[in-house]
């Protein structure tokens, strides 16, 4: 994938559905639900159990062509297992060794950021995206004071985002959303009660025109 397509992704979904999982054959039931309902932007974290598995399966289930990413990606090694694994783009929680270490593997890179110089170091490391996390402290109030200084970047608030305020942020000129728990719930722990009712509330993000 190259950061033109991830860019596209985003662009066009508006959601990242994160999966992090205590159990890692209820995370891959958990992505390839996901996908098979219409949500196809996923990212996997690595701090999931044996979360390189459960992208390497996904991928050999969804094939080459699948928005399938890895998660909480913060060293260099772990650049290494995302590419190993079949990750077409990697998101970090910081700026760290790792955005680097991604990109001279080829891969997109959406950098956790929250501040002012956080988004600067992100960019100047070749970042395809900024990652606004914690995005739930500062809330949409972050998202339109960051824009101030830096309008052309994409953004995507991370943290505390839920249904309602998902569509906050992309009112306020957020690329996309990632969100975790509020659609996933328990499902990647063995838990998919209300994960299809989940999923229907939040597909109707990709409809937000940018």
């Amino acid at each position: 994938m190259q950061p033109t397509d991830l860019l596209a992704a985003l662009r066009t979904r508006r959601l990242v559905a994160i999966v992090r999982g205590s159990d890692a054959e209820a995370a891959l039931d958990t992505v390839l639900t996901l996908a098979r309902e219409g949500v196809d932007l996923i990212e996997v974290s690595l701090s999931g159990r044996d979360a390189p598995g459960v992208i390497k399966r996904a991928r050999a289930a969804l094939g080459p062509d699948a928005l399938l990413g890895a998660g909480t990606v913060v060293t260099v090694e772990d650049a290494r297992l995302a590419a190993e694994a079949g990750a077409s783009y990697v998101v970090t929680p910081a700026v760290t060794e790792a955005v680097a270490a991604s990109r001279a593997r080829g891969l997109p890179v959406l950098a956790g950021a929250m501040t002012p110089t956080e988004v600067a170091a992100a960019l100047a490391m070749d970042a395809t995206a900024v990652k606004l996390f914690p995005a739930g402290p500062g809330g949409v109030e972050l998202l339109r004071a960051l824009r101030g200084p830096f309008p052309d970047v994409p953004f995507v608030p991370v943290g505390g985002v839920d249904a309602v305020s998902a569509r906050a942020y992309l009112a306020a000129g957020a690329l996309a959303v990632g969100v975790g728990s509020p659609l996933v719930g328990r499902a990647a722990d063995g838990d998919a009660s209300g994960l299809h009712e989940r999923i229907t509330a939040f597909r109707t993000l990709g409809e937000v025109a940018p």
